[in-house]
């Protein structure tokens, strides 16, 4: 899974970035000081890979991992060569998510390139900035398919679609809210990798003080979530300047830090639940002495194709899969003792792997 973190400058979205990947970003109160994309791969927080190594006494625990991309902040314009122009932009294509930090905090000493606080306008700045570079990828897209469009009703069809999403794209509206008008259309505007098509998931970065109680007295915070309902998209709360502080942390000292806060989990494990439950994506899990490991899945994915994702020999000889779900092998203490008691069941192509699944697949090549 790769997300790729966005903002307006000085929304603390580098110093969000170097907290949740130790990555070391430059971070600092003027814009553009993050140029380039940073990079960091991040393992997924998962206490149930412990749990399956100390039973198996696997030698090796191998989390699931995410990918964030850091993208140099945003100004008006940016579509159209300002600041840093285009270069975030073909940038952000490439990710599965787009975490976008908005600044719920008012502090005199971080200047807003705007000169004032207000989330809902920095959202419609970034959003506007990615409609009109959506709408560029449709113009050229348009001249191609124009050329072959008199003589193919396949790419008439394709075309007429086009020129309906550009003018709801053009009337400020994201791609994610325009309806196709079949299943052809849909696969047509999920080819087209847009950018207002990208599920969003809102950090609304607080002072400490609201942190404890989620952001529920902090009305910014309140504006964001209404917004994000209206577009389905995900919102949690962070305090980045904590997060910062929590990264430098081992874990016993992570744990007594966030019970202090009166916090049962980081913002990296908030924004992890907001991903995967954006993008439809769960775990299932292998384990045995040699390696423990959790591999990330859509929901709905069935057993050869969840196979897949550990190698393609493993779809293309699919015989079976034995399958015990994490909680019944854990309360047996052993895989054997899971046997005996008939918890491990033997499912063939059509069964949809579950979240928590500890799966042995059979094949042969």
């Amino acid at each position: 899974m790769k997300l790729g973190i966005v903002g307006l400058p000085n929304v603390g979205k580098s110093t969000l970035f170097n907290s949740l990947t130790k990555a070391g970003a430059e971070s600092a109160n003027y814009p553009f000081c993050t140029i380039d994309p940073n990079i960091g791969i991040v393992p997924v927080p998962d206490e149930r890979l412990k749990v399956l190594g100390d039973l198996y006494k696997t030698e090796k625990v191998i989390p699931a991992a995410i990918e964030f991309v850091d993208i140099a902040g945003l100004v008006k314009g940016a579509s159209k060569g300002e600041g840093l122009g285009n270069q975030f932009l073909s940038n952000i294509r490439e990710v599965d998510a787009i975490v976008h930090v908005v600044r719920c905090f008012e502090d005199s000493n971080i200047i807003h390139v705007d000169g004032s606080v207000n989330p809902l306008r920095d959202i419609e700045t970034i959003n506007l900035e990615l409609i009109f570079s959506d709408i560029e990828i449709l113009e050229r897209r348009i001249a191609r398919t124009s050329k072959g469009a008199k003589n193919d009703k396949t790419l008439a069809k394709e075309l007429d679609m086009l020129g309906v999403l550009k003018s709801h794209l053009e009337d400020g509206k994201l791609a994610k809210t325009f309806t196709p008008g079949d299943d052809e259309e849909l696969e047509l505007l999920m080819s087209l990798n847009l950018l207002t098509y990208k599920p969003v998931i809102y950090a609304a970065n607080v002072k400490e003080d609201d942190l404890a109680d989620d952001g529920e007295n902090n009305s910014q915070v309140a504006e964001v979530r209404e917004f994000a309902k209206s577009e389905n998209s995900e919102v949690f709360v962070i305090c980045a300047q904590i997060e910062q502080e929590i990264a430098e942390l081992d874990e016993d000292e992570k744990k007594m830090f966030l019970e202090e806060m009166g916090l049962s989990e980081s913002g990296l494990e908030k924004l992890i639940r907001a991903s995967y439950h954006i993008l439809g994506l769960i775990s299932y899990l292998t384990a045995g002495p040699k390696e423990t490991k959790a591999w990330t899945i859509t929901k709905g994915t069935k057993a050869p194709q969840a196979a897949g994702k550990i190698h393609t020999d493993f779809e293309r000889g699919f015989i079976r899969a034995e399958i015990v779900s994490y909680q019944n092998l854990v309360e047996c203490g052993s895989y054997n003792l899971a046997k005996e008691k008939g918890l491990v069941r033997s499912e063939g192509k059509e069964y949809v792997v579950q979240d928590g699944d500890v799966v042995l697949f059979r094949f042969n090549v």
